[in-house]
């Protein structure tokens, strides 16, 4: 396999600190960092929004509304009175606002998992009726595990087949007549690579396929457009760019022209047309909420709105629109800064050097002729240490780097990652965050031993 190449990372004029500074000065998102609790203040430096995101605020004083008043006062009548029954629609019609989706067509519920197995199941069963012959499902070898093991489920509980590409370069050409589903993620958890989502929908269509997206890393972080774009089926996650809190509520979406025909495979007593009749044979709600399988999670989704709201508050800023520009400035000067002072050790750009082609995050790896080739997990926590918050993910267990690193299905390298969240992160903080990441390297405190001790989570 080929050896990794080195791809010249573009430039633009290097910033100074007092520049990062004015930057955020005259940044009209800059008050939308108000809503969220900063640990240690201004003396963290938090870059895994794409993991976790920050805590709003209004968080704590709502969850303590519904526990101390609408739970301990309210009790059981709070599912009318404090309208806790509505709010998976409710909520899902305040995030489908952030997807390019309508009223009504989008639901919160479950976890990703749970979401993504019911609406690939779905999407299998109306294959099955118009098109038996179609029985393969397409999807990237380096697509987030537990896409590719519901898929892998789900194949072999319907005699169909998971094939994987090895680059996005191979997603048209492997869509063919036999193809039930395209099933991607948007932005890869690994790379940050963004794909066209009207593009690769046209595509499997034209092919005969259905298309099953993945919005974990794109929800709140960038412009979707679902309906424009020709989407059929989509999920995603609440606690990433969403800021609903740890575990938070995850979300599913249908093209309405599907969602009649769409067969609920965990058909709970909320998915039913009138779950207070009790009755004993299951008939589907009409619409989105048949893709609710159980009672609504009050306290998740409480914490959830607050963090979809944080979002929302950026809309008389220029929206969804401006985060993303701000996200890709914020970005572009990360890779510049990490170019210009961290040259030397061996770290290569795991991300589209191309802003179109990125999402919300810069994903580094070593060279593998670095002496930090293999480190890179201690040097996150190193990193931390120091007060700047990032990420590691591994790579693939067999075998050394391999493969073009950037949007490459094949990584094998471990990875460093980095998130931005435009709502809270700052231009100084980038430009901080790359000094600290410089002097970890330079002064090789990765080599100590107690960055090495790996935890449960990495």
């Amino acid at each position: 396999m080929p050896t990794a190449e080195l791809k010249p990372w573009s430039r633009q004029a290097l910033m100074t600190r007092e520049q990062a500074l004015a930057l955020d000065a005259a940044d009209p998102l800059a008050p939308l960092r108000e809503q969220f609790h900063l640990p240690r203040g201004d003396g963290l430096i938090y870059l895994d929004g794409n993991s976790l995101g920050l805590l709003p605020r209004a968080t704590a004083a709502r969850l303590q509304q519904v526990v101390v008043d609408e739970w301990g006062e309210g009790l059981i009548g709070s599912w009318n009175s404090a309208g806790w029954m509505a709010m998976p629609t409710r909520i899902g019609d305040k995030i489908a606002a952030l997807l390019g989706a309508g009223p009504g067509e989008l639901v919160v519920a479950d976890s990703t998992s749970v979401n993504l197995f019911k609406l690939l199941s779905a999407a299998l069963a109306i294959q099955r009726q118009d098109a038996p012959a179609r029985r393969v499902v397409v999807s990237e070898r380096s697509n987030f595990p537990t896409d590719l093991y519901i898929a892998q489920s789900l194949c072999r509980e319907q005699g169909c087949s998971l094939k994987l590409v090895d680059s996005p370069g191979q997603i048209a050409e492997a869509l063919g007549a036999d193809t039930a589903v395209l099933m991607l993620t948007q932005v890869n958890y690994r790379s940050g690579r963004l794909h066209d989502m009207a593009s690769l929908n046209a595509a499997a269509h034209a092919a005969g396929a259905l298309t099953l997206w993945d919005l974990a890393h794109s929800a709140g972080a960038l412009p979707v457009s679902l309906n424009a774009d020709g989407a059929d089926f989509a999920v995603g996650c609440g606690y990433k760019f969403l800021n609903g809190g740890p575990g938070a509520p995850a979300f599913a979406w249908v093209r309405p022209a599907l969602i009649d025909r769409c067969v609920q495979p965990l058909s709970g007593w909320l998915g039913h047309a009138a779950p207070f009749d009790f009755a004993t044979e299951y008939r589907p709600a009409t619409g989105i909420t048949r893709m609710i399988c159980g009672t609504p999670p009050v306290l998740a989704l409480a914490a959830l709105e607050c963090g979809v709201d944080s979002l929302l508050a950026a809309e008389p800023l220029g929206g969804i629109a401006a985060l993303r520009a701000k996200s890709l400035a914020l970005t572009r000067l990360l890779i510049t800064r990490v170019a210009e002072r961290c040259a030397g050790h061996g770290l290569l750009l795991a991300s589209p050097d191309a802003d179109a082609q990125r999402g919300s995050q810069v994903s580094l790896v070593f060279d593998p002729t670095s002496e930090a080739c293999g480190a890179a997990y201690a040097v996150v926590q190193a990193l931390i240490e120091r007060g700047v918050v990032g990420d590691f993910r591994a790579g693939s267990p067999v075998g050394s780097l391999a493969g073009s690193l950037v949007g490459s299905a094949d990584d094998r390298a471990d990875i460093l990652r980095f998130g931005v969240a435009p709502l809270y992160t700052r231009f100084v903080d980038v430009w901080d965050a790359v000094e600290q990441l410089a002097a970890v390297l330079a002064h090789g405190e990765w080599r100590q031993a107690r960055h090495s001790l790996r935890a449960g989570v990495t």
